[in-house]
């Protein structure tokens, strides 16, 4: 094979890696990797914004190219600016500092790499910059002496492995206007033109030497396997949103950086071209070092998307980066500075932008309704999120805390629709904790707060699903199941939506319809959405008399939640009695017992909204069997 077989071109190259990341990683690996990952957003949102192409990123490297050497410093000195900003949040032996350098030399390209001496020239170059600094090739030099504000330092000549000729090396003053040093300007011994033609030259008789013997030693990005992904990639975009990585000094901002990633879901979720794994499967990763690859071969999922958020006093900035896990490439990197009250609308910006990127058309009806109304109020937006973060607990002193935020939300913004549905499920979660003395009466009250969320927003899903999770318990079962149908056709990518139809039917006696939902909320959350998707699940089968089945979907609902999981037991000691494996069964009643000694059969039966009779009969016969009271 000839070198001529080979498209070649004179490009502008930037090479960037951190100075002591390997001591970084020593000290503290996870918030290493956090920082890193937050930061090569920023860096790979500037070269996009100056037009480049990110070629590589590799561990802490970074490899780019660009058209014009003028974007190429540009670009640079605006990363070094940035980080410079960040690392002044973070205390002084965690800062993360980049070494850049930029170069303008022939490259060779295979495929969406690039090879040479050009690339070997970048590299080296970069080793000689200080941490946070820049150094550039005198060829760079030449062609941008006279066209941007910056000083230049000369540095000397560099020998370049496999380069005959020493390089030139100048470092970069980041102060506009700075002049020259007079000792850079004597050290420049040949014309500008004469140094370009020759430098080429020089390049042009070594490129093919340095293809086949100085390719880069550092890995390309590491990608996912369909082979190996734990559910089968669907025929259409696919994406998993990770939790937003909080930067800011204050612990407290967590909530703000949760809830803005949560925000996203909520709004990709509205489109029926799009799967999109819920909150709690992409939330496990909260706090973790984790690899695109990885979360993609976990969930099944094309596309990754991960940020960052960072308050400055009434300033935010969101850094976003959506990743096509199959190839690497990055589809899209952005950086946002706005005013904290202006954050919901930045959310509903980001959102289209992920939905533009993995090439979802949507129809003027799909945009407005992922664009449903919620709040401008963002104060009352807030406590919202704080209140749903303590809703998750399931808890009578958690639920208290979950009412009165809710509560402050409303008082603040009295048209909030989300606020409203919220408040009804608190209401009917309470009720199953038993903090009332009349429960349907309590009940009752949820109905109304959730259709109050519906008169101010009938597109809002999770109002529907509440409230057919609330009408099941009212033994409403037909309202229930139209409740629940009409959250799915808001959002058909909900598996909330499709956790409440699920439950609606088999609560209706309907499970042969409920287990097609069930699985469908287990597929967009392979982290259920709620627990209950996985006993509701085993409850179908079991009626369906699918003991295997149902054993198989209790256990694995102990598998998730833990040994402690009341309900599971339950599920396995009816089935074990129904399948004649007492010894299995009077195991699991004890289990119940353990976890709580004054269960009561009776009270059971009287709680749950069963609508067929002799389903009911049936397990409560089980349950005795079992050796329960």
């Amino acid at each position: 094979m000839t070198i001529e077989k080979f498209k070649r071109k004179l490009t502008a190259i930037l090479s960037a890696d951190v100075k002591g990341y390997s001591r970084l990683m020593g000290e503290d690996e996870e918030g290493t990797i956090r920082t890193l990952n937050a930061y090569l957003g920023a860096v790979t949102g500037f070269i996009q914004k100056h037009q480049g192409r990110l070629v590589v990123t590799a561990g802490d490297s970074v490899l780019a190219e660009f058209a014009s050497v003028v974007d190429a410093v540009r670009c640079a000195v605006e990363i070094q600016e940035e980080l410079k900003d960040r690392n002044k949040e973070l205390a002084e032996a965690k800062r993360m500092e980049f070494r850049i350098g930029v170069n303008l030399g022939d490259v060779v390209e295979e495929g969406n790499t690039i090879l040479g001496d050009g690339v070997n020239v970048a590299a080296r170059v970069q080793s000689l910059a200080e941490a946070g600094g820049i150094c550039i090739s005198g060829m760079v030099y030449e062609n941008i002496k006279n066209k941007l504000a910056f000083g230049y330092e000369y540095v000397g000549e560099q020998l370049v492995k496999n380069i005959k000729e020493p390089v030139k090396i100048y470092r970069v003053v980041m102060q506009p206007g700075l002049k020259v040093p007079e000792a850079a300007v004597k050290k420049r011994a040949t014309p500008r033109v004469v140094v370009s033609l020759a430098v080429l030259l020089i390049l042009a008789v070594f490129a093919g030497i340095a293809y086949f013997s100085l390719r880069p030693s550092a890995p390309r990005v590491e990608v996912a396997s369909k082979e190996k992904m734990a559910f089968p990639l669907p025929d259409k975009p696919s994406i998993a949103v990770l939790p937003f990585v909080n930067m800011s000094k204050d612990p407290e901002q967590e909530y703000l950086a949760d809830g803005f990633a949560e925000a996203i879901i909520d709004g990709l979720s509205k489109c029926p071209h799009i799967v999109v794994i819920a909150r709690n499967s992409t939330f496990v990763y909260k706090g973790k070092p984790v690899k695109v690859q990885q979360v993609a071969e976990d969930l099944g999922v094309r596309n990754v998307l991960e940020g960052s958020l960072q308050k400055t006093g009434d300033m935010v900035r969101i850094t976003v980066q959506l990743i096509d896990a199959l190839t690497g490439q990055h589809l899209f990197s952005e950086r946002y500075d706005r005013e904290l009250k202006n954050i919901l609308v930045l959310q509903d910006e980001i959102t289209m932008k992920i939905l533009a990127a993995v090439q979802v058309t949507l129809t003027a009806g799909e945009d407005a309704r992922l664009r449903a109304k919620g709040t401008t109020n963002l104060e009352a937006y807030l406590k919202l999120m704080q209140a749903r973060q303590y809703l998750q607990m399931s808890n009578k002193e958690a639920s208290a805390l979950a009412r009165q935020l809710t509560e402050q939300a409303i008082a603040l913004d009295p048209s909030y629709a989300t606020a409203y549905a919220t408040l009804c499920i608190i209401q009917q979660r309470e009720v199953i904790l038993g903090v009332y003395k009349n429960p349907r009466e309590a009940l009752q009250q949820a109905i109304k707060l959730g259709e109050k969320a519906i008169t101010l927003d009938d597109s809002n899903a999770l109002a529907h699903a509440n409230l057919a999770r609330t009408y099941q318990w009212l033994r409403e079962y037909d309202k229930a199941v139209a409740e629940a149908e009409k959250a799915v056709s808001l959002d058909p990518n909900s598996a909330y939506a499709y956790h409440a139809l699920g439950s609606a039917l088999d609560w209706a006696g309907r499970s042969q319809e409920a287990i097609p939902f069930l699985k469908k909320s287990l597929r967009l959350s392979p982290m259920p959405i709620d627990s209950g998707t996985l006993i509701r699940l085993g409850n179908a089968y079991h009626k369906l008399g699918q003991y295997e089945e149902a054993v198989a979907s209790y256990k694995k609902a102990l598998q998730v939640y833990g040994a402690d999981h009341l309900m599971a037991h339950l599920g396995l000691a009816s089935t074990y009695a129904l399948m004649g494996r007492e010894q299995e069964a009077h195991r699991e009643a004890a289990e119940v017992l353990r976890i709580d000694p004054t269960f009561s059969v009776e009270s059971l039966a009287g709680r749950y909204p069963l609508k067929d009779q002799k389903a009911r009969d049936d397990y409560v016969s089980s349950l005795r069997k079992a050796g329960l009271k």
